[in-house]
């Protein structure tokens, strides 16, 4: 029986599809390697992002596709990524070694808008992606305490050197100015520091520079879009009528300036209570005083109860969501390890990776990364 060639190992693959771009990986060029010798198979197939929530799949297909061709004796699949930035306008003059800048926003403060970026930027990190942090909130820097950072940044010539833990390049104006000291700042001042914190940074190479901005709609917003061609923003919420009303205007504002919007993130959706009832048998009904009336859980054979509580309302981001016509990234349940995590500069993700918070916040990065890779491959030609 005649081997199996490399043109018949392409042919295989063919029929993995990458689900967002509904393309096979091949005609993508996603195959990089495809070779066979003595019956072993290599081959490497290098994604858009090391975040594609789908790479584990994609690589089973694979292996099952290429074990199934004759003579084959044993197959090693590489998954490698490369996260491919912005294609189209010209050329960025700051911060050019980034492939993404990607504001993440809100309409109203206290919605928890700086743990998403933080918790963001690390889960993405946690893939192997190159990732920075930027605090634009001037008046409010909160980079810093939850990334457990202090003090001035080095610097290298004119550059300042980001500072960094936890995988993350971060800089903030909270390493520039004294702990009590507030920014009373004008917009112009406001726009020059934005300037040079992406020119005057030694960023290096990044695959995502994450930017927490101010809440609202006022002069960082502005400054960001015009000083860069920024990838794309996500828009954070509660669930809340109040958050949501607030959150259209920032969606309003991003579309002004031609910065497109790649999802909303709902946090602070539901809190979760387990608990164990001593000696209860399972199918007790365990009640709830709750403002809108009572809400009933039920025991397990265990004893074991969960009940979720709606403390912000529910819908908000759907509602969003449905009338502004852009997806849902996740819902970010409330849940008190976020807080002490923040505080302490350990973020969920680092402090408690395995908890459903934390998977929360893996689910969301991942569909971030998968959203500008979806984007940055629509403008580049498929071949057939």
């Amino acid at each position: 029986m005649p081997e199996t060639t490399s043109a018949q190992l392409l042919d295989a693959l063919r029929k993995v599809q990458d689900p967002d771009l509904h393309q096979d990986i091949v005609s993508l060029g996603f195959v990089k390697k495809a070779e066979i010798t003595g019956g072993v198979v290599s081959v490497t197939i290098n994604l858009t992002t090391p975040a594609c929530p789908v790479k584990d799949q994609m690589k089973a297909q694979a292996e099952g596709l290429l074990r199934a061709l004759p003579g084959v004796k044993e197959v090693k699949v590489e998954m490698t990524a490369e996260v491919r930035g912005q294609t189209g306008g010209a050329p960025r003059v700051l911060a050019p070694d980034v492939r993404h800048i990607l504001a993440v926003s809100s309409g109203k403060g206290g919605v928890g808008k700086s743990t998403v970026a933080v918790n963001l930027a690390v889960a993405l990190a946690q893939t192997g992606a190159k990732v920075g942090l930027l605090d634009c909130d001037i008046y409010g820097p909160d980079v810093p305490i939850m990334m457990g950072l202090s003090g001035a940044p080095d610097q290298v010539g004119r550059k300042l050197v980001p500072k960094e833990r936890h995988g993350i390049k971060t800089m903030s104006i909270g390493y520039l100015l004294d702990d009590e000291k507030p920014a009373i700042w004008r917009g112009p001042m406001v726009h020059k520091l934005i300037e040079q914190f992406l020119g005057d940074v030694e960023w290096g190479q990044l695959d995502y520079l994450l930017v927490d901005m101010p809440p609202g709609t006022g002069d960082a917003q502005l400054s960001l879009a015009q000083i860069v061609p920024l990838s794309g923003a996500v828009i954070v919420t509660t669930p809340q009528a109040v958050s949501t009303f607030d959150v259209g205007k920032a969606i309003a504002m991003f579309r002004q300036v031609n910065v497109e919007i790649l999802g909303l993130v709902e946090n602070m959706s539901g809190f979760v209570v387990d608990g164990r009832l001593e000696g209860a048998r399972a199918g007790q009904k365990v009640t709830f005083e709750v403002g809108s009336g009572t809400q009933v859980a039920t025991t397990n054979e265990d004893g074991r109860f969960q009940a979720v509580f709606n403390l912000f309302g529910t819908g908000g981001g759907d509602m969003l969501c449905k009338k502004h016509g852009f997806p849902l990234l996740g819902r970010i349940p409330l849940n008190p390890v976020v807080r002490v995590g923040g505080d302490a500069g350990d973020p969920v993700t680092v402090a408690q990776p395995a908890s459903p918070v934390a998977a929360s916040f893996r689910e969301v990065a991942g569909r971030v990364a998968q959203r500008l890779a979806i984007k940055s491959m629509q403008a580049l030609p498929i071949l057939q």
